[in-house]
């Protein structure tokens, strides 16, 4: 047990990697009549090979076979971690000279129904990198076997349609299953590319609807807090941005949103009070730290500052201050206003929000406008 924390994370591949497995496997079994126990699926990067074990594999006639992979994430936390992602592949003649290729989805795999995606409404949500991993996987067949056919391929996942109820595919317009992703069919542990990935994907649907104010939040509490005030807001309007505070607020800059609101609770409004960039729970010592150095300036209590810089979590600071002075929340929401303007562009309007943790609006940056001589004297 010792030895855990500087154990070595496990690489895993992502469903796309899994699906061109599934394709690669159904082929060979075609041409060979023998079920192959694993394939090779180079990532797109080109500069490294992943061998795929096949789980299921049989041949339905002598055109067409079915073969299933378990999608394995390694050590990163993924909903589709042992998914089973499968597929039908169809040989025939080819039409014309070389090889035709059509790839589409089936059973559990999701379908674009809203701009914005990098793959447009109406069709398979199986993203530009797992189809071109699927057609190396059929040209790299095919040339091994100095073969030239037509080919057929549909993605499935048994479990799909469950699976994405644990997803935001509904919010960004993906209905009826999981999507095929992967930028390069590698998943490293820990990686926060995916979510990185969604955050600019829901910002790209909601800029394609014409939505000119997105709400960030951190997580689904937040959000649904944040949902419950402003409901003349469609639900693309909202989205997560976890702890990424500045790519997302980079990545909205870039879309050319008009207003963005920062509807959080306290503990991330104070780290993001302080420019974090990520509001990773980790930082929570340095920033019950500086909220004292503020309450000390602020209040003149070096008692009281004292006192936050010994509280057990920023919930418990939130409490303190609440009671005795709540001009503090006021204070940590400017300055996450002030943080979030360093991270976007100069033209955007940003607004922020504070829950406290049963939901109530403790801090509303449009309310400033009102006591502004007031908290401008405090902040002194």
């Amino acid at each position: 047990m010792s030895s855990e924390p500087s154990k070595k994370l496990r690489s895993g591949f992502t469903t796309g990697a899994a699906a061109a497995a599934a394709v690669k496997g159904a082929l060979l079994y075609l041409m060979t009549g023998h079920f192959p126990p694993n394939v090779r699926i180079p990532l797109l990067t080109g500069d490294r090979i992943m061998d795929i074990p096949i789980h299921s594999c049989r041949a339905e006639s002598e055109c067409r076979a079915v073969c299933t992979v378990i999608k394995d994430a390694g050590d990163d936390p993924d909903i589709t971690h042992k998914a089973e992602i499968g597929a039908v592949v169809d040989i025939s003649p080819p039409s014309q000279p070389g090889e035709e290729i059509l790839i589409k989805g089936g059973k559990g795999v999701g379908r674009v129904t809203k701009p914005g995606l990098e793959i447009p409404p109406g069709e398979a949500a199986i993203n530009p990198g797992p189809r071109k991993m699927i057609r190396q996987a059929v040209v790299d067949v095919l040339e091994s076997h100095y073969r030239k056919a037509s080919v057929s391929i549909e993605i499935f996942v048994p479990k799909g349609e469950e699976l994405a109820k644990k997803t935001l595919n509904a919010r960004l317009g993906i209905l009826g299953g999981i999507s095929i992703l992967g930028s390069t069919g590698l998943v490293r542990p820990m990686s926060h590319d995916a979510y990185i990935a969604t955050i600019a994907s829901a910002l790209s649907v909601a800029h394609a609807m014409n939505i000119p104010q997105i709400v960030l939040t951190t997580g689904r509490r937040s959000e649904r807090f944040a949902q419950n005030l402003m409901p003349e807001l469609p639900e693309e309007s909202f989205i997560q941005m976890g702890d990424f505070f500045q790519k997302t607020m980079e990545a909205a800059s870039e879309k050319g949103f008009e207003r963005i609101r920062l509807a959080v609770f306290f503990g991330k409004a104070l780290k993001m009070a302080q420019g974090f960039p990520h509001t990773h729970a980790a930082k929570s010592d340095l920033s019950l730290q500086k909220l004292s150095e503020w309450t000390g300036e602020i209040t003149g209590n070096p008692d009281f500052a004292r006192q936050i810089s010994q509280a057990n979590t920023a919930r418990h600071a939130f409490e303190m201050i609440s009671e005795q002075y709540p001009e503090m929340i006021s204070h940590v929401g400017k300055r996450m206003v002030a943080s979030a303007r360093n991270f976007a562009s100069p033209l955007l309007r940003i607004e922020a929000l504070i829950f406290d943790f049963d939901g109530n609006t403790v801090y509303d940056s449009a309310s400033d406008l009102q006591s502004a001589p007031e908290m401008g004297e405090m902040s002194k």
